[in-house]
């Protein structure tokens, strides 16, 4: 998280500065955007390994089911795909 903020810090100041083309702009922006993403898909990962242990339980088992439906929709779809 920290990195994300330090990118974005950086891009911040080299954009005020003038320092990037638009062209060197939109890579940075979708870079530290990629990096962002990641970053919460690891934490969430990290959290449901766990098994939410600080949500509260309605919540916590709501969101369980959720992720394991998306796990076995993706499974499937791979399957469905490699079967092709």
């Amino acid at each position: 998280y920290e990195q994300v903020i330090k990118a974005s810090h950086c891009f911040n100041l080299l954009d005020a500065r003038g320092a990037i083309s638009v062209t060197e702009r939109q890579r940075y922006i979708l870079r530290v955007r990629t990096l962002a993403r990641s970053i919460a898909q690891s934490y969430v990962a990290a959290r449901a390994k766990l098994g939410f242990p600080m949500a509260e339980p309605h919540l916590r088992d709501e969101v369980l089911a959720q992720l394991k439906a998306q796990v076995e929709a993706e499974a499937k779809a791979q399957n469905t795909e490699e079967s092709k």
